[in-house]
């Protein structure tokens, strides 16, 4: 089946189960609320401020590249495009938003997560590893990994606020849809978020949280920033 197939199946099935609007997000106080940054030409404010639903245009409602590969990150080899209020600015209010990732082979989305949505993972072609954890209630020492082989077609669902990453199993190519139940999930990657912070969080933390040495640290903060 085309990936155009999985696109259009995967918008449907968001857009039903948002229907009555059960996403993290607010709910909306109005038909529609075109984010806009210029307060002069606003009315509203719901999350972001509101575009005068007057001067509302179809393009407000429209995204066009979500058949190419983002801007890649040569790190971890992968690449994101992402349809949200800030792409889409008539998302705003709406709670949803989708994100195109391609990885490259052995490619990898670090461990992250969403502390605002849920995330539903399509496989649009390749093979893929996800997983996410759970913290064991019985020692916060230990998570519970709830992890799948996704091939094309497979759906996995990651709940909302966890730890979670993406890893490309084969040697070609992968590229997967995630869709979320906010307009801004506000991804947060652990590495770059512990190694590349600012400012720096001191190395006798770093060394002391993860039996490192300063050396190590220094290697992994210029690797991250």
């Amino acid at each position: 089946m085309s990936m155009w197939w999985f696109i259009t199946t995967l918008a449907i099935t968001a857009f039903i189960s948002n229907s009555p609007v059960y996403a993290y997000d607010n709910n909306p106080l109005q038909d529609i609320c075109v984010a806009v940054y210029d307060s002069h030409a606003s009315v509203f404010v719901n999350g972001k401020i509101c575009k005068d639903p007057k001067l509302a245009t179809a393009d407000d409602f429209f995204f066009s590249g979500l058949n190419v590969s983002g801007n890649p990150v040569t790190l971890f080899g992968s690449a994101a495009t992402r349809v949200d209020v800030t792409t889409m600015p008539g998302l705003n209010t709406l709670g949803i938003s989708i994100v195109r990732a391609d990885l490259e082979p052995q490619g990898l989305v670090p461990l992250h997560t969403h502390l605002l949505a849920t995330a539903l993972i399509t496989v649009l072609e390749g093979t893929v590893y996800a997983g996410f954890f759970v913290p064991d209630p019985a020692n916060f020492f230990k998570s519970r990994l709830f992890s799948k082989i996704l091939n094309t077609g497979d759906v996995f669902l990651i709940p909302q606020g966890l730890i979670r990453f993406v890893y490309n199993v084969e040697h070609k190519k992968a590229t997967f849809l995630a869709s979320f139940n906010s307009q801004n999930p506000e991804a947060i990657m652990i590495p770059s978020s512990i190694f590349a912070s600012e400012p720096p969080i001191m190395d006798d933390i770093l060394a002391k949280g993860f039996q490192l040495n300063k050396s190590e640290i220094a290697e992994l903060r210029k690797k991250f920033s």
